[in-house]
């Protein structure tokens, strides 16, 4: 039942005539903005800001930024930079290669701000199972950011709680402060336990870009000395609690040493939408530069959601990326003459408040050279156009992606931790557990009982007060539970040793991981699970002046490990992008569309993209385009190497060719498996493959009507290489393929080589066609794989062998009988 409370907002009256006055004023200074003509409104004084200082840094494959020799920004194009957060237009004036739109368009009006609502729930904000307050943790926080051109009008927490029975009937409030100053306080005896919802009115001038909202529980009764109470006493902020906001979206004008800004805010906590743009005569190359831009945006999204929704000859309403050489045309809009390679950034025609990049090039090559450029380190400040000079873009080795994690050596968990020091050390008894995230190479093999050293140095705290003998450190993987260690050593030795006065801490030890809990993506969790004596003053409870420590020099040692794997596995390639991470700039991947690809399977295949560069933290700037299958690619060098295609069932004639010489088949439109022959049958019982499905998944896809997922199987263009093909029965269906990998249940459970995926069953996954091996190991370690692999072979090789040393021993001792009795 959701019921509103009005809740008591403490302030004192001058500050709120402050915050009234302030709002006031900034919504009129905005309306007298965007209601002056264009020639005042640039008169209008602005305060210097630096926009660059809210950019992310630059990643750490990059070298330092240096100029390019030849490179250079026109003079007639470069102004100075407007402020970053200040509403202002540009007024460069336009020169010869500026983009000109058709004349028939009509002018539009020049607004300087435009009204931007959004709402963001505590799920989003990095707490999908909400937070609790309970027994001595009595007070938690949440952080999060906005877009920094961005300037909130109006702000609203929609607050949903769900209290314990027994707090409700305690005197309890809830604290809430936004940025370290107070919001008001809720009581909490007058809720009921199924849950309710609260509103509040937040002064606007209290959000920033960066903000922290907090939550203290008040108790007349001194709860915190009931410590063995958190499950008894306990409110929830559930993870649906919003803050919805109103506001403004600035016009920070045409600047290329903004970017990625305003396409893309490292400050937005919800999903990033960004539109790419092409001419109707779309080419491979306009492709391969649109999916190095992406994948560099997804690297630089990490956690966070991206999308990269796609128009052909249309301009985006609002910020958008168009590719394309001089010339082409996109919607009204015809793209400038350039001498060469260039970048340029532009008001959009249809909303000046929003802006344009061009990324021009006259052929495949001089397009790459402006994507790499774009991304390659820090844009020049207070220009729009950039003639770019011709570089080398340096190429990757095999598993050398900056994200995954080195298996040359140990590699220390201060390494993996990152600049961050306070990342392993926890503060006080109630605490959240440090985490220790870090990438490794799906194919990581290593022989049955051997396993990979975790060398963990900690420290709990020195306190009279801490119960020794019940603390532990609890330590899992992927939430994997691996093992509780002690805070002193165990045994009867050093028992007596510390109760005659001698040292007897733990301090050290090294864990034996099984290899099979090393994933794509990977999570290490240590939590010190402090116990206090029945004597500690309730002070020290909520305390955060005792620290518990992981050394940063702990490691991790995968040194041991091989890289090998059989393929086809759907399981690596949506965990980790693999086989086509193996080299992480896609160097060895092409990637495939239709002859005349639609805009829903050039934005699912740089969706792909953007994935790859998020896992391996590398731009896929060599990956290929291409368009349709010509009959020639056998020879093609083009097609030594894997296929990642995108392309729907609709596209009969080219999955048709696309999936001659697989298990699978196409037929009127509908995706179906070949019967396996006798031949077949007998090949892959001899093997040991007695696990395939063709029969199941040739009746699920018969009884499938829409549906969306991924088909691999190994090239016929090259025996080394695999394609994978992300398809679905409609463009609508391939389109959910997004978000279908948002979910970590459908990535768990994608495996074998086709994935199906519908709205009504989920995922179902299936094993049809024969895998092969593909790595590095050892001549006499691939001699026993193969023997444990191959068994049924393996046992008649045995058995023959067997035969023929029996036969011939009878042979010789028949004739050594006969010989011996003196027969012939």
């Amino acid at each position: 039942m959701n019921r509103p409370y009005n809740l008591m907002i403490k302030c004192r009256l001058s500050a709120a005539r402050s915050v009234s006055l302030f709002r006031k004023i900034t919504a009129g200074l905005l309306l007298m903005f965007s209601s002056l003509p264009l020639s005042q409104a640039e008169d209008a004084p602005a305060p210097a800001v630096d926009p660059a200082t809210s950019l992310p840094a630059a990643p750490s494959w990059l070298p330092p930024v240096t100029p390019v020799p030849g490179e250079t920004a026109p003079a007639s194009d470069a102004t100075p930079a407007p402020a970053a957060d200040t509403p202002q237009t540009d007024t460069t004036p336009v020169n010869n290669s500026t983009a000109i739109p058709d004349a028939s368009a009509a002018a539009p009006v020049m607004p300087l701000v435009q009204p931007v609502t959004s709402n963001i729930t505590v799920a989003e904000m990095g707490q999908p199972n909400g937070l609790t307050l309970s027994g001595g943790q009595l007070q938690s926080g949440i952080i999060f950011t906005l877009p920094a051109d961005e300037v909130v009008t109006n702000a609203h927490l929609s607050l949903a709680l769900k209290i314990s029975p027994a707090l409700i009937a305690r005197d309890t409030t809830l604290e809430l402060m936004l940025n370290g100053q107070p919001l008001g306080n809720l009581p909490l005896n007058q809720s009921s336990n199924g849950g309710d919802v609260y509103d509040l009115d937040i002064p606007s001038a209290m959000v920033v870009s960066n903000n922290n909202l907090s939550f203290r529980v008040h108790d007349s009764n001194t709860m915190t000395c009931e410590k063995d109470q958190s499950d008894k006493y306990w409110v929830t902020i559930l993870p649906t609690t919003s803050i919805g906001l109103e506001g403004q979206q600035l016009n920070i004008g045409r600047n290329l040493g903004n970017f990625p800004r305003p396409f893309f805010d490292g400050l937005q906590m919800q999903e990033s939408k960004i539109t790419l743009g092409f001419s109707a005569s779309m080419k491979p190359g306009d492709v391969s530069a649109a999916a190095i831009v992406s994948s560099y945006l997804g690297m630089l999204s990490d956690y966070r959601s991206i999308d990269f929704p796609v128009i052909l000859n249309d301009l985006p309403d609002q910020n958008g990326i168009l590719f394309g050489k001089p010339g082409d045309k996109i919607g009204s809009l015809t793209l400038p003459a350039s001498k060469g390679a260039s970048l340029q950034i532009i008001d959009n025609p249809i909303n000046p408040v929003y802006k344009l990049l061009l990324v021009l090039g006259n052929d495949d090559n001089e397009l790459r050279q402006s994507a790499y450029r774009l991304i390659s380190g820090g844009m020049p400040n207070n220009v729009d156009h950039l003639d770019v000079a011709q570089q080398t873009i340096p190429t990757s080795k095999l598993y050398d992606a900056p994200r995954w994690i080195d298996t040359s050596r140990p590699v220390t968990l201060g390494e993996l931790a990152g600049k961050d020091p306070d990342s392993l050390i926890s503060n006080g008894i109630y605490h959240d557990g440090i985490q220790v995230a870090f990438r490794a190479a799906p194919d990581l093999f290593m022989w049955d009982g051997h396993n990979i050293p975790v060398r963990i140095d900690y420290r709990f705290p020195t306190e009279n007060w801490i119960d020794e003998d019940n603390s532990r450190l609890n330590v899992s993987i992927n939430s994997n539970f691996l093992r509780s260690l002690t805070v002193n050593k165990v045994g009867l030795v050093e028992n007596i040793w510390r109760r005659l006065g001698g040292d007897s801490r733990q301090e050290r030890y090294t864990l034996q991981l099984a290899p099979y809990l090393i994933y794509g993506d990977n999570q290490l969790q240590f939590y010190f699970d402090i116990k206090p004596k029945k004597e500690a003053p309730c002070g020290i409870l909520t305390s955060d002046n005792i620290k518990s420590r992981i050394d940063p020099k702990s490691f991790i040692d995968l040194s041991g490990s091989y890289h090998f794997a059989q393929l086809p596995n759907l399981s690596y390639f949506v965990g980790a992008s693999y086989p086509y991470s193996k080299l992480a700039d896609f160097s060895d991947t092409l990637m495939l569309l239709p002859p005349a690809p639609t805009a829903d399977e050039v934005h699912t295949l740089l969706n792909l993209a953007s994935r790859a560069g998020k896992a391996t933290g590398m731009p896929v700037n060599h990956v290929q385009v291409a368009f349709g299958l010509k009959g020639d690619e056998q020879n093609n060098p083009l097609f030594d190497r894997d296929v990642l295609a995108v392309a729907t069932l609709g596209d009969t004639s080219f999955t048709q060719q696309l999936l001659a010489d697989s298990p699978f088949s196409i037929n009127g439109g509908a995706m179906g498996v070949k019967t396996p022959t006798d031949i077949q049958r007998v090949v892959a019982w001899l093997t040991g493959d007695w696990y395939r499905q063709p029969v199941d998944a040739d009746r699920y896809l018969s009884s499938t009507g829409a549906w969306r997922g991924f088909v691999s199987y190994r090239s016929r263009w090259s025996a080394d290489h695999v394609v994978v093909l992300a398809t679905g029965t409609d463009d609508q269906q391939l389109l959910k393929i997004h978000n279908d990998l948002k979910s970590p249940k459908i990535n768990a459970n994608v495996r074998g080589d086709l994935a199906i995926i519908t709205d009504e069953n989920g995922i179902r996954s299936f094993s049809v066609g024969q895998q092969f091996p593909t790595g590095q190991m050892p001549w006499y370690m691939m001699v026993l794989w193969y023997a444990s692999n191959h068994i049924v072979i393996l046992s008649l090789i045995a058995t023959l062998l067997s035969l023929v040393i029996g036969l011939s021993l009878f042979v010789v001792l028949r004739r050594h009988a006969a010989k011996r009795l003196g027969q012939k």
